[in-house]
């Protein structure tokens, strides 16, 4: 069903915000630790700028977005966590792993946004937008979720049986 890919990729994910709250941070990191039996794995959390509660909402988005930008690499393939983005399930988001590394993307960033989103000029460097769902999770939980489904998709990749459908 899915070919693995012969070489190593690496996945990032990058969220803006505090460190991983106390009541999941145990959950993010056992994730994070199954995760890097397929493939590299690296968090960056990335504080919100100090002077943020003096910022109009699109300021701060700004700045945040001009920091990412900034931080990334040429060749790294961006995914914006968006509430506009394209929903996927995770047959989708294995296929979408499978199909990036199948064309040698090097690194995998999966961006989680600030409390207002993701500045329009990440959205535009992004090369792909992906909504998790509908609804509107605290960014915590996004981190959680985010961390379990790139797992999930990695074992549906390896024919695993973490998967049922």
């Amino acid at each position: 069903m899915f070919v693995f890919f012969a070489y190593i990729m690496k996945i990032e994910f990058w969220s803006i915000g505090k460190q991983h709250d106390a009541n999941i941070k145990s959950a993010i990191e056992e994730y994070s630790k199954r995760i890097s039996k397929y493939c590299p794995l690296q968090w960056q959390i990335i504080p919100v700028p100090k002077n943020a509660g003096m910022l109009s909402e699109n300021d701060l988005k700004r700045l945040e977005g001009k920091m990412i930008l900034e931080w990334l690499d040429r060749d790294t393939t961006l995914v914006a966590l968006d509430e506009y983005g394209k929903e996927l399930d995770s047959i989708g988001l294995a296929n979408f792993i499978t199909k990036k590394t199948n064309m040698g993307c090097k690194k995998l960033v999966f961006l989680i946004g600030g409390a207002f989103g993701l500045d329009e000029a990440v959205l535009k460097r992004a090369d792909f937008k992906w909504s998790l769902s509908p609804l509107t999770f605290p960014h915590q939980l996004v981190r959680l979720i985010l961390s379990e489904q790139v797992y999930r998709a990695f074992t549906i990749i390896k024919n695993e049986k973490y998967h049922h459908k």
